[in-house]
């Protein structure tokens, strides 16, 4: 039980703990008799999915003002891109090519989380999928700096785990790519997006789309590597076609490597969310 603890009332965990000890019976062994909260069969019935939603988007925010995270510098980046030393057991010339962002990405997460222990670990913390790859790189950069950082894996069919370098206390696993999206850009000042596959464009795009629409604030949004960027997405097509406005394409801003992307977000200054959309 909690000595902070406002309410008179029985702790919920001490009753948990007490259930655990009654004598065996048909009655107390019934699935029925188990504690709703404490039941996991029954937590995982598909009638209970708006409580499982909300426990996620209550646990990560509950622990995240536990550290006292304020805010948070977000890498997205493809899982298969190695690391350069790595390079030779790439599967395409291209993912070996591509290995330079591993270092790019290390670097940046490195002055990201200097700047942010000099807030004590609050601001600007690196925060990443928390797989391999990028994202293994930004937290690694973080942990080699001797800060913390975020990692918010989600559970998928194959086998896989949380990169090493995330901060153990700062680990998180979710069931929902919905609400793992959300804590993603909820406290984000910055959202940095390295060369990768369906779910980088997935973010990137998801992102864009906030920000276009103006259901978020504008945010330093960095893409690395303007010529990968460029050979897979034609965004002038899109402007030239009317589907999205020339302005769109200022919502985002190309960079080479770590000291431009810390430059830009030491100089962002705050850009309100839109009001309206241009062209509509």
């Amino acid at each position: 039980m909690k000595e902070d603890r406002r309410s008179p009332l029985r702790d919920a965990n001490l009753d948990r703990s007490t259930a655990e000890h009654v004598p065996q019976t048909p009655q107390t062994q019934s699935p029925s008799y188990r504690l709703a909260f404490a039941d996991v069969d029954f937590m995982g019935q598909e009638e209970l999915r708006p409580v499982r939603l909300q426990l996620e988007l209550l646990k990560f925010e509950m622990l995240m003002d536990q550290y006292q995270i304020d805010s948070t510098v977000v890498l997205f980046g493809g899982a298969r891109i190695p690391a350069p030393a790595d390079k030779e057991k790439a599967r395409t010339q291209t993912l070996a090519d591509l290995s330079r962002f591993y270092d790019e990405a290390r670097e940046f997460a490195r002055l990201m989380t200097r700047k942010s222990k000099e807030t004590g670990n609050r601001e600007y913390v690196v925060c990443t999928g928390g797989g391999p790859g990028v994202m293994e790189a930004g937290n690694l950069g973080a942990h080699e700096e001797g800060g913390v950082s975020v990692g918010l894996n989600i559970v998928l069919p194959h086998e896989q785990a949380p990169n090493p370098y995330v901060t153990p206390e700062l680990a998180f696993n979710f069931h929902y790519f919905a609400i793992r999206k959300m804590h993603f850009l909820m406290r984000a000042k910055a959202i940095c997006v390295f060369p990768g596959g369906f779910g980088t464009l997935d973010e990137l795009f998801e992102t864009l789309t906030l920000i276009q629409t103006g259901r978020m604030q504008r945010v330093p949004m960095l893409l690395f590597g303007r010529a990968f960027w460029e050979r897979i997405i034609n965004w002038d097509a899109l402007a030239d076609a009317g589907t999205i406005s020339r302005e769109d394409l200022d919502l985002f801003r190309y960079v080479e490597n770590a000291a431009e992307a810390m430059e830009i977000v030491e100089t962002w200054g705050p850009l309100d969310a839109r009001t309206d959309i241009p062209d509509r």
